[in-house]
Parts: structure tokens; C-alpha cells; sequence
């Protein structure tokens, strides 16, 4: 019986040693990814579509410096075998960067086993590289992203799907392959224990979890850096959302504005010919403005020489009947804010304000600094206003978007371009009086000149997510 337990004792050491070496593995390779995947750079260089030399050299570099050091530590550390992941690394580098890449990264993580005697590790290296190399060309890259590591389950829906259809699956085929090479690389380590190092066991049950502990090894980095593309992707996808929403809104035009000038234009062109000329050059300016890729974010100036134009012609169209008073402040001038942003306002206080009105009216801008540094911009009038009826029972002193006159199309373009450039930063606030006329203030943070004004608004990708799901579903 003692002699029976001399016999055993040193081959269940040897295994539960393999077998605690395939669970430190697993922790290892989703340490070591989880580490890469938190430098920005790392990030950058991976999901990049294309990749010039320095690039790629810079990517392996930032994979095998840390692995490398994991097979000094199995060189050189007794029983610290899970260290050395060399072989599922060469393999991931395989797929995602291609086998010549791969082969320099093989090459690199083989120098500390060189070193050791261990001469065939960079041979077998190299042949695994241009392995998993020349099939990750061969299968589609989001294949490769999307492979499990999960064994049982993608056997699972590999068997379950061919049932139904049978056809030719890669991603098994891929699972198949690391699996196979696996199992060559024990046995050429078991064959020549001196010159190459990789697990392996005499008991086939041992050997079948380390042949399956490898597909584990390479899907672990593949899945935690595919839910960085994702989320990138996410960013990119709503970046492009927001873009296409504020351009959109950018480009609203009221077709009565411009069905109305177009007759303005036409009952002066025989008495006034050199009005209506005027009115067409600021009709072309404006139309040139809203057609054109315009920056978001414009100086106060400009956009002002903007809302001119668009005044200049409601002046002519409504002759004495409309004032037009600006209070702007010097200083405001340089300020950067969004573009078109005050002639929804104006139109908004035209139209609904002072038009009702048969003696017309008088439309106020103001501008000034406020003692923190923002921007307060006012546009009132002195029209109808809102009564409580029309309010729909709220009180005077609200958000533009709500109510009848704040549910235009004008004023929730307003409400929406400052929730997406500034999410909560950002105030807007309507007054209204009946008969006595309507006030809209905006008070905006400051964006310095040249300064990305993406940055500003980048914590309200969440709070306005919801919102243009909602929108996009609408549209």
C-alpha cells in the first residue's frame, strides 16, 4: 500500500500542478489583455482599420513586452509555468495582425527559451504564427472578433446548427485548429522536454484540458478587447448620430419664409428693381449658409452678419410695421456659439408674436457677459405673448419646447441643438406675458476659439442617448 502510494504520489502532483497551472493561465491572459486594454494607445493601435510598419511594430511591441517577461518568469521561476502564454499569444497575434507580424512577435517571446536551451520554441513559434496567420486571411475579422471561448456552447450551436443545415463553420474551424496545434506543441514538449517547453501529461483526460484550456486562453483577450470595439463603435455611431442630428437641425429652413420673400421679391421686382436685388443677395446669402458645411460652432459676430441678412429681409417684407433693436455688447462678439442659432428665435417672435399684430412690433437682441464667464443672449418681442390658455396651464417662466408656442418647430430646434452641444451646461428659458409680448433667454458656457467644442458635450452622450433613440425611431 506504500509502495502503491510512492508509485502515485509523484504523477497526481505533476497533474494537479498541470491542472492549477491551466486555472492561473486563464487569470494571467485576462489580466495581462485587461491591463493592455486600459492605455488609450493600446486601444488606438488595435482597432485601427489599417496600420502602416511603425504601427504594427509599435502593437506587438505592447503585447510581447509583458509576455516575454511571463517566460523569464517560467525560465527562471520553479513551478511558475502559467507565466509563459507564449503559444496563445503568438496565435492571437496571428489573427488579428497577420502572420508576419505574428512571426516577429513569435520570435521575440521565443528569446528568453532560446536562451534557456530550449531551441525548438522558436521554430514552433514561427509555424504557429504563419498558421493562425495565414487562417486568420482566410476567415472574416469579425469571426475572429466574435470567437468564444465558451467550448461548450460553441460546440453546442455548431451541432444544433447543422442538424438544421449542415455547412462549414470557421469559428469551429478555428477552435479545431488552436485545439489541434495544441495538442502537436505537448507532444513535441513531451518528445523533447529539453529543448521545448509546453505542457503535457501521459493521462488523457489531463491532456484533453490542457488541448482545451488553449481555445479558453486565445478567446479571453478576444472578447474583453471586441467590448472595447464595441463601445468604440457605440461612440463612433452616436459621435455620428449627434453630427447628423445637429446638421439636420442646422439646416432647417421654414419654406413660408421662403415662399413669402420669393413673393416680396416678386411684387418689387417693377417698382423697387434695386431692393429686390438687394433682398436676392441676402436670400442667396442665406440660402449659401444653411447649404454649406458650416463649423459648429461660429463666432458671435459671424452669426449675427447671419441673422442680418434674415432681418434685412423681414424688414422689407413687413415695411414699418417691424422694428429691429440690438443691444450688443463688444466684448460678446468674439464669443463662439452655435451657429444659427438666433434666427429660429427671431422667426419664432415674428411670426408668433408680432404678425397677429396689425400694428406690428418691435424684436430686441441682446448680448452681454455674465459675472461667471457665460453668455446671456436674449431675443424678446413685444407682441401677443402667451395667455394661460395657450400655455396649456403652465407657468410663464419655462424651458422652450413646451406649450403651444414653445412646442414650434423653431423653439425645439433651439432646445435640442443646446441639449446635444451642451447638455445640462446650458440654459434656456422663456418668459411670456399676454400682450405684452415674450422674452427667450439663453445662457451659454463659453468655447474658446479653435477649441474642440465635441469635448464640451462628451458626458451628455448618455444623458441624450435615450432622447435620440427616441428621435431616430420617430424619423
Amino acid at each position: 500500500m506504500g509502495q502503491g502510494m510512492t508509485h502515485s504520489g509523484p504523477e497526481q502532483v505533476k497533474d494537479s500542478l498541470i491542472l492549477i497551472t491551466l486555472l492561473v493561465e486563464l487569470g494571467v491572459a485576462a489580466a495581462v489583455s485587461s491591463s493592455l486594454a486600459r492605455s488609450n494607445t493600446f486601444k488606438n493601435l488595435l482597432l485601427m482599420p489599417r496600420r502602416n510598419l511603425r504601427q504594427t511594430l509599435a502593437l506587438v511591441a505592447m503585447i510581447c513586452i509583458p509576455l516575454t517577461l511571463g517566460v523569464w518568469i517560467r525560465v527562471w521561476v520553479p513551478n511558475f509555468l502559467a507565466a509563459d502564454i507564449s503559444y496563445e499569444a503568438t496565435v492571437i497575434m496571428g489573427l488579428l495582425l497577420g502572420p508576419v507580424a505574428a512571426m516577429v512577435g513569435g520570435a521575440a517571446l521565443s528569446l528568453p527559451a532560446v536562451c534557456h536551451g530550449e531551441y525548438w520554441t522558436l521554430p514552433v513559434n514561427l509555424a504557429v504564427a504563419a498558421i493562425a496567420g495565414g487562417f486568420g486571411r482566410f476567415i472574416e475579422r469579425e469571426e475572429v472578433w466574435s470567437f468564444s471561448p465558451m467550448i461548450d456552447l460553441s460546440l453546442y450551436r455548431w451541432v444544433t446548427r447543422n442538424l438544421r443545415k449542415p455547412q462549414f463553420d470557421r469559428q469551429i474551424a478555428l477552435l479545431v485548429l488552436i485545439t489541434t496545434m495544441q495538442f502537436a506543441t505537448s507532444m513535441l514538449g513531451r518528445a523533447y522536454p529539453a529543448r521545448y517547453f509546453e505542457l503535457h501529461s501521459p493521462y488523457w483526460l489531463v491532456e484533453l484540458a490542457i488541448c482545451a484550456c488553449a481555445p479558453v486562453v486565445v478567446g479571453i483577450p478576444l472578447k474583453i478587447w471586441n467590448a472595447i470595439r464595441i463601445e468604440r463603435k457605440l461612440e463612433e455611431q452616436s459621435r455620428l448620430l449627434m453630427e447628423a442630428r445637429l446638421d439636420a437641425l442646422q439646416r432647417q429652413i421654414n419654406p413660408h419664409f421662403l415662399f413669402n420673400t420669393l413673393n416680396s421679391i416678386t411684387s418689387l421686382v417693377r417698382s423697387k428693381p434695386e431692393l429686390a436685388r438687394e433682398m436676392i443677395v441676402k436670400l442667396a446669402n442665406i440660402l449659401r449658409t444653411l447649404l454649406k458645411d458650416r463649423e459648429a460652432f461660429v463666432p458671435f459676430a459671424e452669426e449675427l452678419a447671419f441673422t442680418d441678412d434674415y432681418l434685412d429681409i423681414e424688414v422689407v417684407r413687413f415695411g414699418e410695421k417691424l422694428c429691429v433693436v440690438k443691444e450688443i455688447a463688444e466684448e460678446t462678439l468674439a464669443v463662439m456659439v452655435p451657429s444659427m442659432l438666433l434666427q429660429p428665435l427671431i422667426e419664432n417672435s415674428i411670426k408668433h408674436g408680432l404678425e397677429p399684430r396689425i400694428s406690428g412690433g418691435t424684436v430686441t437682441l441682446r448680448s452681454r457677459m455674465l459675472t461667471d464667464g457665460r453668455l446671456l443672449l436674449e431675443v424678446e418681442d413685444d407682441g401677443i405673448g402667451m395667455d394661460s390658455e395657450r400655455e396649456g396651464g403652465m407657468s410663464a417662466t419655462r424651458d422652450v419646447g413646451t406649450g403651444s408656442r414653445g412646442g414650434g418647430i423653431g423653439m425645439r430646434n433651439v432646445r435640442e441643438r443646446m441639449d446635444v452641444m451642451y447638455g445640462n451646461a446650458a440654459e434656456v428659458e422663456m418668459v411670456s406675458r399676454p400682450g405684452r409680448g415674450t422674452k427667450v433667454t439663453l445662457v451659454l458656457p463659453m468655447v474658446e476659439p479653435g477649441e474642440n467644442p465635441w469635448g464640451q458635450f462628451g458626458e451628455a452622450l448618455q444623458a441624450t442617448w435615450a432622447d435620440m433613440s427616441r428621435a431616430v425611431t420617430r424619423g
